[in-house]
């Protein structure tokens, strides 16, 4: 269901209006999500307006992040569609580490545990990679009475990628950005899309921005008809990204994946321990 759209430009980013468009096909979501904003200054920059100014926040966003945001600690919750079904939720509890650098050099690697909370057939699961140890590879063992064995897997193979889209070394909202930069710079290249900007979005209880890039007819280059990014109004990090591939015959946007972060907790002291498999709190063997 389409809402009214209203188109706010300005110049700085921190001030820049957005456009107003309530997510399509918002019944498929599992996260709520709304949006308010008055009507008032209506102006109409064109797409290539949007596309930069939408690559000029991301950029400015990630800066922010590099400078201001070391760690956090949050829930996950992520769904894909796999051979053409769309998976069963999965809610993970995750502590991530960003990478440091002073003087070009690493003094804190990209660190990430995850502890899988629900459906019952991953929970109890644990997963830690830390960047440069244990020879690239991440460990992780099964919960409940599939807890017999800790294994270490590279982070791409079969075994570690079983109902993953993405592996645990592209997990994070930091991520999210790096991901959403590198497909607007595509395309600023290819062309052929829309894209929107949202403003006063509410994504559970947190204040959002948001950009979205619609692809309207379907070419072998895009990988997508709709996809959302929203990022969170004060630690400027994206917490939710959801995509929708090209109607299906009833005519709707078909769930293609969905990611949101919530109870997020920035700079939460996070230390060399939480990401050791011999941290007591954990059941690594």
């Amino acid at each position: 269901m389409v809402s009214r759209r209203y188109k706010i430009a300005s110049v700085a980013w921190t001030a820049m209006a957005l456009i107003l468009l309530e997510p399509r096909s918002s019944a498929q979501t599992s996260v709520p999500v709304s949006t308010s904003t008055p009507e008032s200054n209506v102006i109409s920059p064109s797409r290539n307006q949007n596309l930069e100014w939408a690559l000029n926040y991301a950029q400015a966003c990630l800066a922010y992040s590099n400078e201001n945001i070391h760690d956090y600690t949050a829930i996950l919750t992520k769904r894909c569609r796999e051979n053409g079904v769309l998976s069963e939720s999965q809610h993970i509890s995750v502590k991530i580490r960003h990478r440091r650098e002073e003087a070009g050099r690493k003094t804190v690697p990209m660190s990430v545990y995850m502890n899988f909370l629900k459906p019952d057939g991953v929970k109890g699961r644990e997963v830690i990679w830390v960047e440069g140890q244990n020879n690239g590879n991440m460990v992780a063992h099964e919960g409940g009475l599939k807890n017999v064995l800790t294994v270490n897997l590279a982070p791409s193979g079969s075994m570690a990628m079983r109902g993953q889209r993405y592996p645990v070394t592209e997990v994070g909202m930091k991520k999210l950005i790096e991901k959403m930069l590198e497909k607007g710079m595509r395309e600023r290249q290819l062309g052929d899309c829309e894209v929107n900007l949202y403003r006063d979005v509410a994504v559970g209880t947190r204040k959002c921005t948001a950009i979205e890039i619609v692809h309207p007819v379907a070419k072998p280059q895009f990988d997508f008809h709709r996809a959302q990014l929203f990022f969170d109004d004060e630690h400027k990090m994206p917490i939710r990204y959801v995509s929708w591939l090209w109607p299906s015959s009833d005519g709707q946007p078909v769930l293609d994946e969905e990611y949101y972060y919530s109870n997020v907790k920035t700079n939460a002291g996070l230390t060399d321990s939480d990401f050791d498999p011999k941290n007591p709190i954990y059941k690594f063997w």
